[in-house]
């Protein structure tokens, strides 16, 4: 497991697919509030001056030397639910971050939030 302390110095580094392909680079690091482990990463994409943070699973993600590689194809985290540079994730919103990737979304028992920035 990626810790979360480790993950943090990759803060703009490129973040690529299974196949290798530059999906963009890491911006930040969402952990579970039940574990506190890294969960979601966003991802800066797009044009130089229209730029987004998509959001994106770091389950079976792996450092190398210069980047992270996730598990994800670039064309599905393109497609992915996303933020503008200075906006935050409502937590309204974190569900459909995780039906976009088909994974079950939990939230606290008393509707606390499933993620939260570090």
């Amino acid at each position: 497991m990626i810790q979360a302390a480790d993950i943090r110095e990759w803060r703009n580094r490129n973040v690529v697919d299974p196949r290798g392909h530059k999906i963009g680079l890491l911006e930040a690091i969402y952990v579970d509030t039940t574990t506190d482990e890294p969960a979601i990463a966003t991802v800066r994409t797009g044009l130089l001056t229209r730029h987004r943070l998509a959001f994106v699973p770091l389950d079976d993600a792996i450092l190398g030397p210069d980047y992270l590689k996730v598990f994800y194809a670039r064309a599905l985290v393109r497609k992915a639910p996303s933020i503008g540079m200075d906006d935050i994730l409502p937590a309204e919103a974190e569900e459909t971050i995780f039906k976009h990737y088909d994974m079950p979304y939990q939230p606290g028992a008393g509707g606390e939030r499933q993620l939260a920035r570090r």
